[in-house]
């Protein structure tokens, strides 16, 4: 990988890491409101031609049959899946439980690939990390790991679970099966075909009925639309398109951290000790995954060679 393109990669993730960690907070403010598919929907529907004409304005090249199937299937798994089930998922439960029981994607992704893949990236560092990752997360929401199995947020927690699964699913196969076109090229193609369907299925099924937008839902759509959607999914495709997908996956860790600083900066909510503790342990196991990951690249090399 060339200086510029790795650089490029890893400032995607941090856009990630910021990004994502304030739209738990926007869903669940347009949620309130929105019918939760259309919601979810329709800012990709917006999103994706946008992003498209850009791309094509740019005189970036156009995508063959076989980037548009590739695209369908990563767009349907993580827009269409993964995140409408998010949407729908903090109907019931708060976004920063939300964003905990998120933070499993790490473990879903790595595993996923080490079946998927041949020597995959899996070595003791990886694992550590990830694990530190988790003991991080835990310790900030550690008060409130009672919720996930309250009857009252079931639904939620269920949903979430398909959530994951379905994004974890949908990064691997992004990965290993790559398309000729640029990376935002794709992702624009994800974003229209998966908005598309969303959209259509809400209207089969009568949310548009329930369509009543207020101040708050509609400034939390044009955030979504323009930073968690054009910004933020662009930068995770084109990251995992050119970093491990076992590093890239940390962004899990970083967006509860956010969403806490947020509460602190906006709510006046507790920032102490504990959540610098916290904070510290995450980051650790956001390092020892990337050596991990770079150790495992290392390995496969010299295997290929």
């Amino acid at each position: 990988m060339v200086p510029e393109t790795k650089t490029k990669a890893y400032l995607a993730w941090a856009a990630i890491c910021l990004i994502w960690g304030t739209t738990y907070l926007a869903i669940r403010i347009g949620v309130k409101d929105l019918p939760p598919l259309l919601f979810a929907g329709f800012r990709w529907f917006l999103a994706g031609p946008i992003l498209f004409l850009f791309l094509v304005k740019k005189n970036y090249h156009l995508p063959e049959w076989n980037d548009i199937k590739h695209s369908t299937v990563v767009g349907i798994l993580l827009l269409g899946f993964g995140n409408g089930f998010v949407v729908f998922s903090e109907q019931w439960i708060p976004s920063g439980l939300a964003a905990l029981l998120i933070t499993t994607v790490p473990f879903w992704i790595v595993g996923t690939e080490s079946f998927y893949v041949k020597g995959a990236n899996l070595n003791l560092r990886i694992i550590i990390g990830l694990l530190s990752g988790m003991a991080g997360v835990m310790l900030i929401f550690g008060s409130n790991i009672i919720n996930i199995f309250d009857s009252h947020y079931f639904k939620g927690v269920a949903g979430l679970f398909i959530a994951v699964t379905c994004w974890s699913f949908g990064t691997i196969y992004s990965k290993y099966n790559t398309t000729k076109v640029h990376p935002l090229m794709s992702a624009a193609l994800q974003m229209t075909i998966a908005g598309t369907v969303m959209t259509l299925v809400s209207i089969i099924i009568g949310e548009h009925r329930h369509l009543s937008f207020t101040t708050e839902s509609t400034l939390a759509f044009i955030y979504l639309l323009i930073f968690g959607s054009l910004i933020g999914y662009g930068s995770y495709i084109y990251a995992i398109e050119h970093l491990p997908v076992s590093f890239v996956s940390t962004y899990a860790y970083i967006n509860p951290i956010i969403a806490i600083f947020l509460g602190w900066l906006i709510l006046d909510e507790a920032f102490n000790m504990e959540l610098l503790l916290s904070a510290a342990i995450i980051l650790t196991g956001v390092y020892l995954v990337k050596k991990g990951s770079a150790e495992v690249r290392m390995k496969l090399s010299r295997t290929e060679k």
